[in-house]
């Protein structure tokens, strides 16, 4: 992913903003993300839907395929599953912005959620920093009491359920947001000086997970600056209130990686990052899952148009 973010930061990469389908009883979304890489070329586009009631059953809130073409011909290659690319290149990102933006000495964990992206981005944390505390908080109670004792269980750390969100935030100075809400499950006057926190859930110009006040406190970073000016509901909507305007997103996460643009400034400000998910995030997991399955014999071919193609 870093290797992702830095080509964008190039200027090596085309991402489109992702054109989305609303279902007329706002029960889900479908999103088309196209993306392409120049170094190596890769060519993609992800298909997902997104229904947030699934939380809590046997379907995943975010499913769909990550379909990956070769870029010389335009053949179709691969196809792939997307709820694990999904899930498990969106807490890489924020591992990266969290090897970048947290303090080196960052280890008391927060993690606001508990669903499918608290248990990758709790596994990518705990790879960029050396965590001794970890919480969690969830609107559903059982649900955090159960995602405790699972994650507690498989990484050997001692992992909390907090009865409340603002007692799961209290003096973390690594915190995720990695919610379904619309509505800010974090204030601003919660986090402690010194924290950095990735916003991860929404990614719809009319949602937030973190209020205005949290926004207008940190030093902002994005994944891409036109795709959180036009679809980052946490960064819209103070925009829209008159509190900031664009020139408060400091950096790219990929200006920082190739050094154009510097990240934290000092140990007692608040970095935030806006994780809105980039379609070169998708094809650029795709190529490796490709390349690891020929390499590895996995896999199934099937037949497009008379012709082999791979599917994974």
């Amino acid at each position: 992913m870093a290797e992702a973010l830095a080509t964008l930061a190039r200027g090596d990469a085309v991402v489109p903003l992702r054109p989305m389908l609303r279902l007329p009883d706002q029960s889900g979304i479908l999103g088309m993300m196209p993306g392409y890489i120049d170094t190596p070329r890769s060519l993609g586009v992800k298909l997902i839907t997104v229904f947030n009631k699934n939380h809590g059953t046997e379907f995943d809130s975010h499913q769909g395929v990550v379909l990956l073409f070769e870029a010389d011909h335009g053949s179709l290659v691969a196809i792939i599953d997307a709820s694990s690319i999904t899930a498990i290149r969106t807490a890489a990102v924020s591992g990266v912005a969290t090897r970048l933006l947290a303090r080196s000495d960052a280890h008391d964990l927060c993690i606001l959620g508990s669903g499918v992206q608290a248990r990758t981005h709790l596994e990518a944390m705990l790879l960029v920093r050396p965590l001794q505390r970890v919480r969690v908080w969830s609107r559903d109670a059982d649900h955090a009491r159960a995602f405790a004792k699972a994650e507690e269980k498989h990484h050997a750390i001692r992992v909390e359920p907090m009865e409340s969100a603002i007692a799961a935030v209290e003096g973390a100075d690594i915190i995720c947001t990695v919610t379904s809400s619309r509505e800010p499950v974090l204030r601003g006057e919660w986090i402690a000086p010194g924290a950095h926190v990735n916003v991860v859930g929404s990614s719809v110009a009319t949602a937030r997970e973190v209020d205005s006040a949290a926004v207008v406190r940190s030093l902002l970073f994005v994944d891409r600056r036109e795709s959180a000016l036009n679809e980052a509901g946490d960064i819209l909507i103070p925009i829209n209130e008159g509190l900031i305007d664009a020139s408060h997103i400091r950096a790219e996460i990929g200006e920082i990686l190739i050094g154009k643009e510097a990240g934290r400034d000092s140990d007692s400000a608040i970095t935030l990052f806006k994780s809105l998910g980039l379609a070169i995030e998708d094809v650029a997991a795709a190529r490796v899952i490709h390349e690891n399955a020929l390499a590895a014999g996995v896999g199934t071919s099937v037949d497009i148009g008379g012709r082999r193609r791979a599917g994974e």
